[in-house]
């Protein structure tokens, strides 16, 4: 029903910044929560950021809290992730997630997802 494309990962320096995209296709609306995940190596995935349009509902992981900017574009169907003062622990595969309702913090609440994105942060 709704396919999920991530895209703008790479390799930058410690304090560089990327900003992710993720394309929605598919049934997409404005009562949608888009998150966004990682998972580095032996790690389990974490939430990273989220928002949701109508009714607005935002949130971001302590961890990345004043780094990190989620933002969307309901025209182009798309939800960014600006990520500023990237540090070697951000090194993940950045996934983004689609789902019916509020954020949640939990990968199993959401109901599509995409690839994922490498994101290498060196020191």
């Amino acid at each position: 029903q709704v396919q999920l494309v991530e895209s703008g990962g790479g390799l930058v320096q410690a304090g560089g910044s990327l900003r992710l995209s993720c394309a929605a296709s598919g049934r997409t609306v404005s009562r949608d929560a888009m998150g966004w995940f990682r998972q580095a190596p032996g790690k389990e995935r974490e939430f990273v950021a989220g928002n949701r349009w109508n009714p607005s509902n935002t949130e971001y992981a302590d961890s990345v809290k004043g780094r990190f900017t989620i933002s969307r574009d309901n025209a182009k169907n798309t939800v960014y992730l600006q990520m500023n003062s990237l540090k070697p622990e951000d090194t993940a595969v950045y996934y983004c997630a689609s789902r019916f309702g509020p954020v949640a913090r939990t990968g199993w609440a959401y109901d599509y997802w995409g690839r994922g994105t490498q994101v290498t942060v060196s020191s």
